[in-house]
């Protein structure tokens, strides 16, 4: 009698090119700030604890958002010559080991010597668009290492709350400068003059 000849299991066939790719990355937790460097990827991730962070897709909404915001402060920060402002995918180190990815940054021009061409060594102004996968990232934990970083300021737009909350760093920790709601306008603390009504940064003109 003929014998079947043993066969590989279909499942593994099927998966041995994304199981062999997987095992090329470094075990979460063990991830080194070169390894993240080198990461070519079209999603973007943050580096925390040696673990990688997958940031969500952003939305339609949040990149009208972004870019309104974008636009205001850094017509703003141009006309006066105040330095530097960037937006989404720029890396930003708040401590050996801890990179984040903020959707706006603010570097004063004399601390341009903290700008690099991989990564920023923290920055004046931070602002991050509170995404509904995990708010708690923007409001608690980012919180947390901005301050540790020595961003002089810290803003919070929630697009679900309908608010901007503006921080400001005081002796190693933020202080609410102004929490700001649909009909107000919110102010820097860190950029005298610089504001933006609320409402239309909430619901750009475009945005469904």
């Amino acid at each position: 009698m003929r014998t079947a000849s043993p066969q590989r299991p279909r499942s593994r066939v099927r998966h041995e090119p994304a199981w062999d790719v997987a095992h090329m990355f470094p075990a979460q937790g063990t991830w080194t700030e070169e390894d993240y460097f080198a990461l070519i990827t079209q999603r973007g991730y943050e580096l925390c604890d040696g673990r990688l962070e997958m940031l969500p897709m952003p939305t339609e909404l949040h990149q009208f958002i972004a870019k309104n915001l974008f636009l205001a402060l850094n017509a703003f920060v141009e006309a006066r010559k105040l330095g530097t402002v960037l937006f989404m995918g720029l890396r930003v180190r708040t401590r050996p080991g801890e990179i984040r990815e903020p959707d706006i940054v603010f570097m004063r021009a004399e601390n341009a010597d903290r700008r690099a061409n991989q990564a920023w060594s923290g920055a004046d102004l931070a602002l991050e668009i509170v995404s509904q996968d995990d708010p708690g990232r923007d409001w608690k934990t980012k919180r947390r290492e901005y301050a540790r970083c020595g961003i002089a300021e810290y803003w919070i737009v929630d697009p679900q709350k309908g608010s901007i909350t503006v921080l400001a760093l005081e002796r190693g920790a933020y202080k609410v400068h102004g929490e700001f709601g649909k009909g107000d306008t919110a102010a820097s603390a860190l950029l005298p003059g610089f504001s933006v009504e609320v409402s239309r940064a909430l619901k750009p003109e475009g945005a469904k």
